[in-house]
């Protein structure tokens, strides 16, 4: 059975409410009419060529992405540009494309707090709720035993898809750990927010240099958690099948494929 686009953007807005989109973000739908049939979905979380190959080798009829293809302002989609070529394939190959941002990652089965429950935490709760107290950026709880940092890191190590930079920690191996801030994607705005400040050990992605440095010292003065840096795209990829699932109970009959493809931009890392 197929739906018509505007039936899968209505239910994408129950799953991830446009409303809960961070004020500077950008949502919904990139390209497609809402009158376009949609019989097959694909999720991934980039817009890049192999995945814009996958969708459309699998004649899928609509790309669901979690990153914003159009994020940042362009003057021309020519398709001789990188984000014009995207864009005019999936017009060619007639299928649309919807991105579910910021709007995914506050819901209680968002990207964090997919992370969260697949650590196995207890009393989970956003990092930065809304008013609701249910939905928010980030997650803070508690494991369900303490352990060391290196346990932990290699614990998350297995939980995500495998990429050249794996997993990097910031302290001590043996540093005892039992109460952990996540956020999935790049956190590093939320290293001096008190609660990340308060626990034991903040999980995020893309760490800079200067801002890892200082937030290693205030652990080295008690007054900070330690660190373990992971791949963006590893940490929001395993939203995926949330998601689908999600989309699977809110319209049946329509045909929910995930992207397993590896879109971390790094491929190798070469070690003395």
């Amino acid at each position: 059975m197929s739906y018509a686009l505007a039936e899968v953007l209505e239910a994408t807005e129950r799953l991830w409410p446009a409303a809960g989109a961070s004020s500077w973000d950008v949502t919904g739908l990139v390209c497609g009419h809402p009158d376009d049939v949609v019989s097959r979905v694909t999720l991934a979380v980039d817009v890049v060529g192999d995945t814009v190959d996958e969708a459309l080798d699998a004649d899928s009829d609509l790309l669901i992405a979690h990153h914003p293809l159009l994020l940042r302002g362009v003057t021309s989609l020519a398709g001789d540009t990188v984000k014009g070529a995207l864009v005019t394939r999936l017009v060619r190959g007639g299928c649309a494309l919807v991105s579910a941002h910021t709007n995914a990652d506050v819901v209680t089965e968002g990207t964090s707090g997919v992370l969260a429950t697949l650590l196995g935490l207890e009393d989970v709760r956003p990092l930065e709720p809304d008013v609701s107290g249910r939905h928010g950026i980030g997650r803070i709880g508690r494991l369900a035993e303490p352990t060391t940092l290196g346990a932990l890191a290699g614990a998350l190590a297995h939980v995500l898809p495998a990429t050249a930079g794996g997993v990097r920690a910031a302290g001590p191996y043996e540093t005892p750990v039992a109460e952990v801030a996540l956020c999935a994607g790049a956190g590093d705005s939320l290293l001096e927010h008190p609660a990340v400040l308060a626990a034991d050990v903040y999980i995020t992605s893309d760490l800079r240099h200067h801002p890892a440095s200082d937030a290693r010292e205030r652990a080295a003065l008690g007054t900070g958690p330690v660190l373990l840096d992971t791949s963006h795209w590893a940490s929001e990829w395993l939203w995926l099948e949330a998601a689908a699932a999600s989309l699977r109970r809110e319209l049946p009959d329509l045909d929910v494929r995930v992207s397993d493809l590896r879109t971390d931009p790094w491929d190798f890392v070469v070690t003395q």
